[in-house]
């Protein structure tokens, strides 16, 4: 039974790497190509334009697929460093003796949060440019949603190469130290009525 129990955890362990790693893609996947599409949906709509000046009415469909563009790329992270865990290097040394993984496991985890925000800042702009109540005026060919979605687009590689390398680097520790820490450190035997107290030396004479 234990054996069983043995190897259907590696088998599912097996099979939750590609699972993982295939909603991550296509999760950033999808929320690049809606703000794409909100951005499309945005220059559809009656605009005023003067010299650099452009006046444009707010698009409900920009704001709808703008908004889910940005709830699928947070989940997509959020997924990329629960199932990686946390993998950082604090200090130079540690840097130094770090293996490759976890030196591409860091970059990656940098680079992902870098792109997350950009992504999240543009859409963010998009979308509350698109509100109802809003008309908004200003420097045109701003772009954000486009330039949002594409962001998604590029978190996708980070973060799947952060989970990727995060779950090399789980696999190394995990080899180099195969019981893991001890869980108890010595603890002096104990009396059944209580502990048990040595007797104190005697009084130099």
């Amino acid at each position: 039974m234990a054996i069983n129990h043995q190897m259907y955890g590696q088998n599912a362990g097996q099979y939750l790497m590609p699972f993982v790693c295939l909603l991550i893609i296509v999760m950033d996947l999808t929320a690049g190509i809606l703000g794409i599409e909100a951005e499309v949906a945005q220059n559809k709509v009656q605009n005023l334009k003067v010299w650099m000046l452009e006046c444009r009415d707010p698009s409900y469909k920009a704001f709808k697929l703008g908004f889910v563009a940005l709830v699928f790329l947070t989940f997509a992270h959020a997924i990329a460093n629960l199932f990686g865990g946390c993998h950082v290097v604090w200090s130079k040394p540690e840097l130094e003796r770090a293996t490759s993984n976890k030196q591409l496991a860091m970059v990656s985890l940098f680079l992902s949060w870098i792109t997350l925000i950009i992504g999240f800042w543009m859409l963010i702009a998009g979308v509350l440019a698109n509100m109802e109540s809003r008309k908004p005026c200003g420097v045109s060919n701003h772009r954000y949603l486009s330039i949002g979605g594409i962001a998604c687009i590029i978190h996708g590689m980070f973060a799947v190469s952060y989970y990727i390398s995060a779950h090399a680097v789980a696999k190394e520790e995990k080899m180099m130290n195969p019981h893991g820490p001890p869980m108890h450190p010595h603890v002096p035997p104990m009396h059944p009525h209580g502990p048990m107290h040595q007797p104190a030396p005697p009084a130099p004479v």
